[in-house]
């Protein structure tokens, strides 16, 4: 046979075991979930699929298919998208936030789940017995060790504090978590902590009206969901009584916080894209696990500073 016939046969073949039955190349299909809209873990989302886009995989460039979920804080509608997920047997999970990590985690034992802006799969309650996490669950997690840095630049930024006040998710492993931490914390540090429980952010301003009226000095905002869904009412209420808000989650900042020292939002993610366009490259989770997030840093809004008429210096960097 021509040497020129044998060659087309094979470039046919190889081509074709690309495609579907109806033509169509094969993509790896990505699937995100979000547990609700914010603002905040909107950052992580960008971060994610900048990092697929800079290592080759977009749907601008027809290299990989998304399929998005956005439960906008609903259980339900949570769960049946991960179901969907599981069904459409997906290349990869992508979960934003907490609760959609949990839920995918539960859902589905084979395919791989990239988490961000999530806590270590232990304080998420997703270890077996042995303290191991899923074999199927990889991208980046926080602890809570940034936390007591973060209370502490509290009393360096404002060393005639005395009461500091907050809200928690009892329904949330990290924030009891968070919450522990910051007590413990406070204790050290001579400071009174005054925390009272909100279940979910409808209740965040009646709440965060009780807790105002104990005369707190400043707000600290922890890593909690239902801050993060609710912190423009955090932020109007505390203006009000002006009390300034410290948190342990840098994205606030942009939102009305006055400092933070914690993780880059954008960065959280990217580095969780990065993991999973890793996977995508090789073809396998092999050398894969679930990874500390590597990015923090400190932060202070310029607006919200001269508002409360405090200073920052090095190594504070401006919000840009």
């Amino acid at each position: 046979m021509n040497k020129i016939v044998i060659l087309i046969i094979i470039c046919c073949s190889l081509s074709c075991s690309n495609k579907t039955k109806s033509g169509k190349f094969k993509l790896p299909v990505i699937a995100f979930l979000d547990a609700f809209q914010d603002e905040t873990i909107e950052e992580a989302k960008k971060g994610f699929f900048d990092a697929l886009k800079n290592h080759g995989y977009s749907e601008e460039n027809h290299t990989i298919k998304v399929i998005y979920r956005n439960a906008q804080g609903d259980i339900p509608t949570l769960t049946q998208g991960a179901d969907y997920f599981v069904s459409e047997k997906v290349t990869l999970i992508a979960t934003n936030a907490t609760l959609a990590t949990i839920t995918a985690a539960q859902k589905t034992k084979d395919i791989p789940i990239f988490m961000m802006v999530a806590p270590s799969p232990q304080m998420a309650q997703l270890t077996d017995e042995a303290g191991n996490p899923p074999k199927n669950l990889f991208g980046v997690y926080e602890n809570l060790s940034y936390i007591d840095t973060s209370v502490v630049l509290i009393k360096q930024v404002m060393p005639k504090v005395k009461t500091i006040g907050t809200v928690y998710n009892q329904a949330e492993p990290q924030s009891r978590a968070a919450l522990d931490e910051i007590t413990n914390q406070c204790k050290g540090l001579g400071l009174i902590l005054i925390s009272l429980p909100v279940n979910n952010s409808s209740e965040t301003q009646l709440v965060l009206s009780s807790l105002l009226n104990k005369d707190i000095d400043v707000f600290f905002a922890m890593p909690d969901n239902t801050i993060f869904a609710s912190f423009e009412t955090i932020v109007k209420s505390c203006n009000d009584k002006g009390v300034p808000i410290f948190t342990s989650e840098a994205g606030l900042v942009k939102r009305g916080a006055i400092a933070a020292y914690g993780a880059d939002i954008y960065q959280w993610g990217y580095q969780s894209g990065a993991q999973a366009a890793q996977f995508l490259i090789q073809g396998t989770t092999k050398g894969l696990q679930p990874q500390l997030v590597q990015t923090r840093k400190r932060i202070y809004n310029p607006a919200v500073a001269e508002k409360f008429n405090i200073e920052f210096s090095s190594p504070f960097v401006s919000l840009q």
